[in-house]
């Protein structure tokens, strides 16, 4: 990925929290010689061999992409946060053009097969378990049992320990500080709610004039 020293973001624990914040990730392997991407959600877990954390998920047996994870292969997962179109009237500075911001984590590693019954259940509850959690009323993820085996038979397990990372956090930080505030208040003003997500990545990445809230 193009990495302007700018927008480079190398804090582990914000490149974690915006992997699971934006979980449903791109994962990209190469197939027969061409790129072949899957869309699917990830769970990042903690782990001592792993500096970064391991990926884990699942793809449909029928998806021929699990097919090809090699041992010497290495794999690349995009997890695209909020992003939004920037217009150069929102910048104190004239002249000036358009651009687009956007916050994006690049995560690279080597996919591992986990066709185990007892992994890949536990995985799937796991993954449940996550995104119900928000819910009114959570769905327990009670099936019967012959149900849930048969569908368990058409999905493949695999984890993916992350090896390397890259974050990438494009909010303006190459503009003057007025031209930044200009930005993050038209982004907050916005109708559309990830103009919105992505302003609130900018207190912590901008030279912005904030109110100090007591």
């Amino acid at each position: 990925m193009y990495l302007p020293a700018s927008f480079e973001v190398q804090d582990p624990a914000k490149l974690r929290a915006v992997m699971r914040a934006f979980s449903f990730a791109t994962l990209i392997s190469v197939v027969d010689g061409v790129p072949f991407a899957s869309h699917l959600p990830l769970l990042l877990r903690e782990s001592p061999a792993s500096p970064h954390g391991v990926l884990v998920g699942h793809l449909a047996r029928a998806n021929p992409h699990w097919r090809h994870f090699l041992p010497d292969r290495e794999a690349l997962v995009i997890f695209q946060g909020p992003h939004s179109y920037i217009s150069p009237s929102w910048y104190a500075a004239s002249p000036a053009v358009p651009t687009w911001n956007y916050v994006t984590v690049h995560a690279y590693g080597t996919p591992q097969i986990r066709d185990d019954a007892a992994w890949l259940s536990a995985q799937l509850q796991e993954l449940i378990q996550t995104y119900e959690a928000d819910l009114p009323t959570p769905w327990p993820g009670l099936l019967p049992d012959a149900y849930r085996q048969q569908l368990m038979k058409a999905i493949v397990g695999f984890e993916l320990p992350i090896a390397r990372l890259e974050g990438k956090f494009k909010l303006g930080q190459n503009r003057s500080p007025a031209d930044q505030q200009g930005v993050y208040a038209a982004l907050r003003q916005s109708a559309s709610p990830d103009a919105r997500a992505l302003a609130r990545f900018m207190p912590g990445e901008c030279a912005l004039d904030l109110p100090v809230e007591v």
